[in-house]
C-alpha cells in the first residue's frame, strides 16, 4: 500500500505547510492554502512506470563540457513564422513549452493549426474535448493531416505509454489542468497534480528528446493557473493575449531558455482559424484620409518589432463636478500624469473636461515612447484641430514637460519611412549618431511640450 499523507499547499506559489495557515509566508497571499492528499510511490509502483526511456550513456556518468557536441539536435521549423520567431528560430527537441491565455482566446486553435500543417508525426492529447469535437474544429480550420493523431485521455501514465509506442515528433497537451497522475490522490487541476503531471512530462521530453507543448489556463489576475513551480519547470512560457472583441492576438514570450524574450508574434482571428500578420502597422492604422481631430500616430516597439499604431483621444466639457477619465489600452495613471503636465506646463484647461483615450486595434501598449502621440491627440481634440495623417511621433514626456529620449529610434524612423510618412517628431536629445540623410522622411526635433504645441497647433 502507498503511504498517504495530507499537506496544505498554496495555490498561488505552490508552497506547502503541514497545517492550514491564513497568510502564505512565501508569497504573502491570504486564504490560498488548500488541503492536498499526497500518495508516495511504493517500490512496485515505481517499477510500473514503463513509459520512461532507458538511461543513456551520458546520463550514467558526468561528461566534461568539451566532450559535449553542440548543434547535433537541429530545431524543428514550424510553418508558422510568427511561432518560429517567438520560440527563437524553431522548436527545440526535448523542450517543454507552456502556452497560457484567457478562455476562448485561441490557444487550442493555434496548436491544432500547428499539428495540421507541420509535416511531422504529431500526437494531440486533449482532456477537454472528444475526438469528434476536435475533428469538427479541424474541418473548420481546413486541415486533413494524416500524420496528426488525436487522443482523448487525462491519465498521464496511459498517454505517455501511447506516446512511447507511437514515437511522435511533437506532443501537444490540452490542457495541463485536466491531467491527473495515478500516483497522486488529489483532484485534477490541484497544485500537487499540476506539479506531478508537469514533472512527468518534463522527464518524458528530456529522455525521449520529443518536444512537448502544454496549454495552461490562467487565473482572473492573468497569471498561469497552478503553482509558480510550473513556470520554473518548463523551458519556455508563451502568453497568448488579446481582446475577444477584436480580431488581433499577440503571442508574447515570458520565459525562453533557447531564445530572446523580446520577440512576439501577431495573429488575426478569422472564421477559418488564425492568420499570421507579417505587417501589423498597416492593419493598426486608420484608413481615413481626412485630418480628424483627436487622432495621432505613434511609432512604438513591441518586443523587437517596430509598429505604428493610432492613438485616439476625446476631450469634451464635463457635465459633472468631477470630470471623467477613461483609458483603453493605456495606463490610466500615466494619462492623468500627462494631463497634469499639459495643464501645468502649457496652460491648457483639462481640469474641467472629460477625457477619453483609446489605443486602436484593441492593443495594450506600455511603451513610454507613445507619450508624444497621446499628448498630440489630447491637444488636437481640445483645440478641435486635426493632426496631419502623414505625421507620427516617438518620444517620452517627463514631469517638467521635457521630451525624453527613447530606445531604438532608428527602427521607429525606418518603419515610418517605409510606410510613407512625411514627418516624425522625436526628442531633441535623441539625434546623437542619427544619420538623417538615410531617410526620405523629415525628422523634426522638439525639446519641450510647448515646442510641440506651437509647431502643430499655432
Amino acid at each position: 500500500m502507498a503511504k498517504v499523507k495530507t499537506i496544505y499547499a498554496c495555490t498561488s506559489c505552490g508552497a506547502t505547510s503541514p497545517k492550514w495557515v491564513g497568510k502564505c509566508n512565501h508569497c504573502g497571499e491570504w486564504n490560498t492554502y488548500i488541503e492536498e492528499v499526497i500518495s508516495k510511490d511504493t517500490a512496485t509502483e515505481a517499477k510500473d512506470k514503463a513509459w520512461r526511456a532507458p538511461e543513456t550513456a551520458s546520463g550514467n556518468r558526468p561528461v566534461p563540457l568539451p566532450e559535449i557536441k553542440a548543434g547535433d539536435m537541429a530545431r524543428l521549423v514550424a510553418p508558422d513564422e510568427e511561432l518560429n520567431r517567438v520560440l527563437g528560430g524553431g522548436i527545440v527537441p526535448g523542450s517543454l513549452v507552456l502556452i497560457g491565455g484567457q478562455p476562448g482566446i485561441g490557444k487550442s486553435t493555434l496548436l491544432l493549426q500547428l499539428a495540421l500543417h507541420i509535416p511531422v508525426k504529431i500526437l494531440y492529447v486533449s482532456g477537454e474535448e472528444s475526438e469528434e469535437q476536435i475533428k469538427m474544429r479541424a474541418d473548420r480550420i481546413g486541415g486533413q493531416a494524416s500524420n496528426c493523431y488525436i487522443l482523448a485521455e487525462t491519465n498521464t501514465s496511459k498517454l505517455l505509454k501511447h506516446a512511447q509506442n507511437l514515437k511522435p515528433d511533437l506532443l501537444i497537451i490540452d490542457s495541463i489542468q485536466t491531467l491527473s497522475s495515478p500516483h497522486i490522490d488529489s483532484m485534477p487541476g490541484s497544485v500537487s497534480q499540476v506539479r506531478e503531471c508537469a514533472g512527468e512530462l518534463q522527464r518524458f521530453a528530456k529522455e525521449s528528446h520529443i518536444p512537448v507543448f502544454i496549454i495552461g489556463h490562467i487565473t482572473k489576475e492573468g497569471s498561469i493557473a497552478g503553482p509558480k513551480l510550473l513556470e520554473h519547470i518548463v523551458d519556455a512560457v508563451l502568453q497568448f493575449e488579446g481582446d475577444r472583441n477584436y480580431t488581433y492576438r499577440i503571442l508574447r514570450t515570458i520565459k525562453n531558455r533557447f531564445g530572446s524574450t523580446d520577440e512576439l508574434g501577431i495573429y488575426e482571428m478569422q472564421a477559418n482559424g488564425l492568420r499570421e500578420v507579417s505587417n501589423p502597422s498597416e492593419l493598426l492604422l486608420s484608413q481615413n484620409e481626412e485630418d480628424l481631430s483627436g487622432s495621432a500616430i505613434a511609432a512604438t516597439i513591441e518586443g523587437m518589432r517596430p509598429m505604428l499604431i493610432e492613438t485616439q483621444a476625446l476631450v469634451s466639457t464635463s457635465v459633472y463636478s468631477s470630470p471623467q477619465r477613461s483609458a483603453t489600452g493605456f495606463d490610466l495613471r500615466r494619462l492623468n500624469m500627462l494631463l497634469a503636465v499639459l495643464e501645468k506646463r502649457v496652460g491648457l484647461p483639462f481640469a474641467q473636461n472629460d477625457v477619453f483615450l483609446n489605443i486602436a486595434g484593441g492593443l495594450r501598449v506600455d511603451d513610454p515612447a507613445i507619450d508624444l502621440a497621446i499628448v498630440s491627440a489630447l491637444i488636437s481634440s481640445l483645440e478641435d484641430v486635426g493632426v496631419p495623417t502623414d505625421v507620427c511621433f516617438a518620444g517620452e514626456v517627463g514631469l517638467s514637460g521635457e521630451i525624453r529620449t527613447v530606445n531604438r529610434i532608428e527602427q521607429r524612423i525606418q518603419e515610418a519611412d517605409r510606410l510613407g510618412f512625411k514627418e516624425i517628431y522625436i526628442s531633441k536629445y535623441n539625434t546623437k549618431g542619427l544619420d538623417r540623410g538615410r531617410y526620405e522622411i523629415e525628422v523634426k526635433t522638439v525639446a519641450k511640450v510647448q515646442e510641440l504645441y506651437f509647431a502643430l497647433f499655432k
